[in-house]
């Protein structure tokens, strides 16, 4: 088969057609960002749900929300490669970044980056009533629960015990989930619980109306300065009054609810991520769709960082001017 110039010029043409096709192809090839949230009963899956759907712009961008178990597991499924990103406690990414506290032995997730602090997740020393505990360091001899194996809870309440001086054999240690510490505590069977999450929080939120009332414990002065100088993740927090049924504004320390991912994502995907995360389409589902979406400010993005910025996410900071360039 003999071909003419004529064949020749059409079978070029065609081919340059298909490269420029298969280069817009590549250029459109969509951005998958999956966020690792948290329980279905819980604030991360509500609110990262809303930040999915705000800050996917198909069919460049588009990010997906999955239920999960919380910080621990996103923090280990970004390392593998199994998530893109995921929230996690400021304090856990902290420990897995420097591989000490939960992460202690288990080696270092140098990986870990920060997108954006989102809003804080308050220490709560919930105390019974009638068990008439001012201050940490009236913990002595009582019964104590620090929540369960493996918590960051747990951790955090070591530190506020060492933080005034005491230990944990001091107290009469319980390691139980908030919401059966808070049965218990109506029972009578135990005098304070830790708890570390958004407030309200509906298992105390019971217990404040019907188990004879409570107290909040404050977690402020001296010795909550010197926690947050040793740690960086911990920021000074206040939970107002009248959040629990006859519970005043208490003074307490918080740590951020963060977004986090990996170094391994391509800064392109995060700047877009993080320019759509403070868009005003954002703003608007936040504040519209969950109490804790208000809270969620571009002034607060970088407060409590325990881990580097992701250079994407950076890029974008100091064009907001919340990074010096």
């Amino acid at each position: 088969m003999t071909m003419t110039r004529r064949d020749l010029a059409k079978i070029g043409l065609g081919l340059g057609a298909a490269a420029a096709l298969g280069r817009n192809a590549f250029a459109q090839a969509p951005a998958f960002f999956r966020i690792g949230t948290g329980g279905t009963a819980g604030t991360y899956y509500p609110v990262g749900g809303l930040i999915a759907n705000a800050v996917s712009n198909p069919p460049r961008l588009v990010l997906t929300a999955q239920a999960s178990n919380g910080s621990v597991a996103n923090v280990n499924s970004i390392a593998s490669g199994a998530l893109e990103s995921g929230f996690s406690q400021a304090d856990v990414a902290y420990w897995a970044y420097t591989g000490t506290g939960l992460f202690e032995g288990k080696g270092k997730i140098e990986d870990l980056r920060l997108l954006a602090n989102l809003y804080p997740e308050s220490i709560h020393l919930v105390a019974a009533k009638s068990a008439n505990i001012k201050s940490v360091a009236d913990l002595k001899g009582k019964r104590v629960s620090l929540d369960e194996p493996g918590s960051g809870t747990l951790v955090d309440a070591r530190i506020i015990l060492s933080g005034w001086g005491l230990k944990e054999s001091d107290v009469k240690a319980d390691f139980l989930k908030p919401n059966q510490a808070a049965e218990r505590m109506r029972d009578g069977g135990l005098d304070a619980f830790f708890f570390v999450g958004g407030y309200p929080t509906s298992a105390i939120t019971e217990l404040a109306a019907t188990g004879g009332g409570i107290d909040l414990v404050p977690l402020s002065g001296a010795e909550a300065e010197a926690i947050r100088k040793q740690y960086s993740f911990f920021a000074a927090d206040e939970i107002p009054a009248g959040t629990y049924k006859d519970v005043g504004a208490v003074k307490t320390l918080a740590v951020g609810a963060q977004w986090v991912t990996s170094a391994k994502v391509p800064d392109t995907v995060v700047y877009d991520v993080v320019k759509g995360l403070w868009s005003d389409k954002t703003r608007a589902a936040l504040d519209a769709g969950h109490a804790k979406g208000k809270l969620i400010r571009k002034d607060t993005a970088l407060a409590g960082a325990g881990i580097p910025v992701h250079p994407g996410a950076e890029r974008f900071y100091k064009e907001a001017g919340l990074l010096k360039g």
